[in-house]
């Protein structure tokens, strides 16, 4: 019979961890309950074996290559509010969504999920098991809305959160497309030159004779590189990348480039900001949504996308679970800005802490659009002159010689 590790939260408001046996998940989550636990996280203890090779090939969920398109999530979820809140049973509205044209895999997902609310499970808990398609924020705020009697403007909620994820992460795509095509056109035309203009000039140079100056040398021995030994660079940066995947899977690894990330200039700041206003939003919907303050703290922790504040959020839970205050370990990770810390304090001693966090989260993102805005006009010109820079240096490279040969003829 298999084997679930699970992490809980007890009468008390304290987290639990421990192992059940069940026969599926489903049975599982009924056994925990029946411990007097509220579950958190339920995962199968086989699947810890296959980690390691997660990131690479993610063979422990074929959903991995059944993602649904983030957009199909916000029109289902938003969709499915209007008909519940229309007076539509679920079962019905789930029936109804999956009729749609155009949802590809995410059509099937949807079936299964009203054939496990057709036979009395929760709509929670058809959403757990397809942990590729709906997150552990979204099946956690789902089961506070059935529980709590909301589950119409829980969705709704869920809908608002889930296109300003979109929006932001939009925002900054959108920002990094011309200086990624420079980018791509400068290495492109760095590569024509070294592999088909500069041995020309090589053999030229090499049967006038005489000596040829250092930068020609070296641009010599570079382009011999690219010409003859190619994929010895493709295997360096497969490798690179390889090592650094490898890296991140490791709790010091993912803490060392998560604290680089915040600490780089110019991107720091944005990055920073990115994961400000990612908690906050997170944050408040998850309190707004009538989700207890130490589950919802454990959510955000997971979604957080960064080791530090991950590590600092569960700073703010054992503070909380032992009578605390939020402000104080927010203030001592050093991660949060004391603007952010300040508004924390004010909205936790006025009873307002999800409006605060929403307010927090709208500032962030204006920052964020100036932020992107002032980096997208300091990399432009950065990469033309650095694109210059580099074609400039080829040029003379190969101008160089020619006036040493003509002195030499003359």
């Amino acid at each position: 019979m298999p084997t679930y590790n699970y992490e809980a939260i007890n009468e008390k408001g304290g987290e639990v961890k421990g192992k059940v046996e069940a026969e599926s998940h489903l049975i599982a989550l009924s056994r925990i309950r029946n411990l007097g636990y509220f579950p958190t996280r339920v995962v199968k203890e086989k699947e810890k074996s296959r980690k390691f090779f997660k990131f690479f090939f993610q063979l422990n969920s074929k959903s991995f290559f059944q993602r649904t398109k983030r957009q199909h999530l916000v029109s289902f979820t938003r969709q499915l509010a209007t008909l519940i809140g229309a007076g539509m049973p679920i079962l019905k509205s789930l029936q109804t969504l999956a009729e749609q044209p155009g949802l590809g895999n995410f059509k099937e997902i949807i079936n299964r999920v009203a054939d496990g609310v057709e036979r009395g499970h929760p709509l929670s808990e058809g959403l757990v098991r397809y942990p590729g398609f709906f997150s552990r924020l979204y099946v956690n705020m789902i089961r506070a809305g059935e529980s709590g009697g909301i589950l119409e403007k829980i969705l709704r909620r869920l809908a608002d959160l889930l296109e300003n994820q979109m929006k932001l992460r939009a925002r900054v795509k959108n920002a990094l497309i011309y200086p990624s095509f420079i980018i791509i056109v400068a290495v492109g035309i760095v590569a024509v030159l070294l592999t088909f203009v500069v041995p020309i000039f090589v053999s030229l140079f090499e049967d006038l004779g005489g000596a040829l100056p250092l930068p020609t040398r070296i641009l010599m021995a570079v382009s011999e590189v690219v010409k003859h030994q190619w994929y010895f660079i493709i295997l360096a940066v497969i490798a690179l990348v390889f090592l650094f995947k490898l890296a991140t899977r490791t709790p010091r690894g993912r803490f060392f480039f998560d604290h680089l990330k915040l600490r780089l200039p110019l991107f720091g700041n944005l990055y920073r900001s990115i994961s400000i206003t990612r908690f906050s939003r997170t944050l408040g919907t998850l309190i707004a949504s009538g989700v207890p303050i130490l589950q919802a703290l454990n959510i955000v922790r997971e979604t957080a996308g960064n080791e530090v504040i991950s590590q600092a959020l569960a700073n703010v839970h054992d503070s909380i679970r032992e009578g605390e205050n939020i402000t104080q370990p927010l203030r001592e990770s050093g991660v949060f800005p004391a603007l952010v810390v300040n508004m924390v304090r004010v909205g936790e001693e006025s009873g307002t802490l999800d409006e605060m966090l929403y307010r927090i989260a709208d500032n962030f993102d204006e920052e964020v659009d100036r932020t992107v805005g002032s980096l997208t006009a300091l990399l432009e010109p950065f990469l033309i002159v650095f694109m210059g820079l580099v074609v400039g240096f080829i040029v003379i490279s190969m101008i160089m010689p020619l006036f040493s040969l003509i002195k030499l003829v003359s």
